[in-house]
């Protein structure tokens, strides 16, 4: 009997701790604290000693009728305001806005989906999230689409193929409304999938006339940069570029540059173009391995700031000036490249203007659907103290 009873009243002291404790919590986090006791039933457990209590209540979640009920309306009016505001009259909806708003209400969106159609979601893919240049096209297409009601989902494929493919059927599963992509060039595979998506596809940086597109031309971009150097009396130029199999955004800078230089009569050799990873180390080993030629260049085209900045690095590192012993050309227009010593002189894409662009092209084709259309935005050269005439 002793022994039961002291087993009894260690449990109603474990109780009373869970108590305190539970109202300490919910005093702190604003959980609703009406229910403390009685705990008529309770279940005993060796670690946490009590973890079952049928006597507690929470505050539930407001639902669609308590906001038809605050604001004096139907259930169907407040519906239809949360899925077709524009056939809400202004007054109604305002009110039916503040009383979701005073209420805390949160539309479900598998609910919704049903209703409407739509999720409210846009996936976009990139090629990496470590990159200044894609994180402002992203933060500029969420704060478009936020606008009009839609949440922005983000994938990152690392430049991998079987990664993008994987995207591309996880973001399709789930149900957006549409897909943003960097690039026209990409598997068989992935290319099947957007054919069929059978929801809007906006691609950036380059156009396949199959889809949307908002574009810049890297052709020009690669032979502007050129053409800077040329001007200022370079005849022996380097380039250090991404992967040119497989990225078309790189590929087409080299050949704009060597285009360029071409009509110049200047040959870009092929060992005169190094590849590397789109990263400052990658910026370097280039520089490194262009400067270490029988002839190394006078001046050296990044086919991204990145790749500059990192060859700007490489180069004070060996002791050179840029740039009174090398001028060196970026592309991109970063806003680090105006704070590099030198500051950088480069080719302006407007990345943030993409973003916002494929938002819009999004929200107008996923409205009216239509025969693709592409968008081109300027680019051009920004001169900076990277670059100067060939000393003789």
């Amino acid at each position: 009997m002793g022994k039961s009873m002291s087993s009894l009243l260690r449990k109603w002291t474990n109780l009373g701790k869970f108590k305190n404790m539970y109202r300490d919590n919910a005093d702190r986090y604003g959980k609703t604290t009406a229910a403390y006791g009685p705990f008529s039933r309770h279940r005993y457990c060796k670690n946490l000693q009590l973890c079952h209590f049928s006597n507690m209540t929470f505050e539930r979640r407001s639902r669609l009728d308590d906001v038809a009920r605050d604001a004096g309306v139907s259930l169907a009016t407040v519906s239809r305001a949360m899925t077709r505001p524009e056939l809400v009259r202004a007054t109604t909806l305002a009110r039916v806005r503040s009383s979701a708003q005073k209420l805390g209400y949160i539309p479900g969106g598998v609910a919704r989906a049903l209703v409407s159609g739509k999720s409210m979601t846009v996936g976009a893919i990139v090629p990496t999230l470590d990159s200044a240049i894609f994180a402002k096209t992203l933060q500029a297409m969420q704060s478009t689409l936020s606008q009009a009601g839609y949440l922005l989902l983000v994938a990152s494929t690392n430049y991998n193929n079987d990664a993008e493919v994987e995207a591309i059927r996880g973001f399709l599963a789930r149900g957006v409304d549409g897909l943003f992509l960097v690039g026209a060039e990409r598997s068989r595979q992935a290319s099947d999938l957007l054919r069929n998506a059978m929801v809007p596809v906006t691609l950036g940086w380059c156009a396949d006339p199959l889809f949307d597109a908002v574009t810049v031309d890297n052709h020009l971009a690669g032979a502007l940069a050129a053409r800077h150097l040329l001007d200022l009396g370079h005849r022996n130029i380097g380039m250090i570029a991404g992967q040119v199999s497989s990225n078309d955004r790189q590929r087409k800078r080299v050949e704009g540059a060597r285009a360029t230089l071409l009509e110049y009569g200047v040959a870009l050799p092929e060992w005169l173009v190094s590849e590397q990873p789109l990263t400052l180390a990658g910026g370097r080993q280039g520089c490194a391995v262009l400067m270490s030629a029988a002839h190394p260049p006078t001046a050296i085209i990044g086919g991204n700031d990145i790749l500059a900045i990192g060859c700007i690095t490489e180069l004070q590192l060996q002791g050179i000036s840029v740039p009174q012993g090398l001028s060196v050309v970026g592309i991109d227009n970063l806003e680090l490249a105006a704070h590099v010593t030198p500051p950088m002189t480069t080719i302006h894409l407007p990345t943030g203007r993409i973003g916002e662009q494929a938002a819009l092209s999004l929200l107008r084709r996923m409205a009216n659907p239509g025969p693709p259309q592409e968008i081109e935005l300027p680019v051009e050269l920004v001169i900076r103290k990277s670059t100067e005439p060939l000393s003789t």
